[in-house]
């Protein structure tokens, strides 16, 4: 896919469900494997959830909520917004279905990926997870590892960055590269 002004940005509220604050499939992101959203509902909502086949991560962004499913009852969340402080978050294996009941009104991302692997559910809480201040001056941010590589999963990474205003979230500018081949069989990147 090659990205442009038109398609790198994806505006909210695209979706007939008003519950869908932003929806990202690999379709239109380009992606091969990654689905993401972020959703929100108010008190009393219920919203279930079954991927056929993939791993799944919940991050609360604002309020709890109660998630209850095939390896077990978990109450996520707590903080009042992203801003004031580390998230709550819940991993799903493979196979999981999953009902979600809100005590308040919550918004929350949830990502979920195809895997042949099962790993256990877990619930990550704010003290779970490590708090990174990357770069300095203008270039400085703040990385809270939700699911960071290593944590047993199978294709996920979660990540929150925080960006000061008026700085880089990463510099210099770079690219992550990707598995190409030339017409030769040369590895060109």
């Amino acid at each position: 896919m090659q990205y442009t002004t038109h398609n790198l940005l994806i505006p909210p509220r695209q979706s007939a469900n008003s519950q869908v604050v932003t929806q990202v499939t690999p379709e239109r992101a380009g992606w091969d494997y990654i689905s993401f959203e972020v959703r929100q509902l108010t008190a009393g909502d219920i919203w279930s959830f079954a991927p056929d086949g993939c791993e799944i991560a919940i991050v609360a962004l604002a309020g709890i909520f109660e998630v209850e499913t095939n390896h077990g009852t978990w109450q996520v969340g707590g903080r009042a917004n992203v801003f004031s402080g580390p998230p709550h978050a819940l991993y799903l294996p493979c196979g999981s279905k999953l009902r979600m009941t809100t005590q308040e009104a919550c918004e929350f991302a949830v990502a979920w990926v195809p895997t042949r692997h099962e790993y256990p559910a877990r619930l990550v809480t704010p003290a779970d997870i490590a708090v990174e201040i990357r770069g300095g001056d203008n270039a400085t941010r703040q990385i809270n590892s939700i699911i960071p590589p290593g944590f047993a999963c199978d294709r996920l990474v979660i990540v929150e960055v925080y960006t000061p205003s008026g700085s880089w979230s990463s510099y210099p500018p770079h690219k992550h590269d990707v598995h190409k081949v030339g017409a030769d069989g040369q590895l060109i990147e």
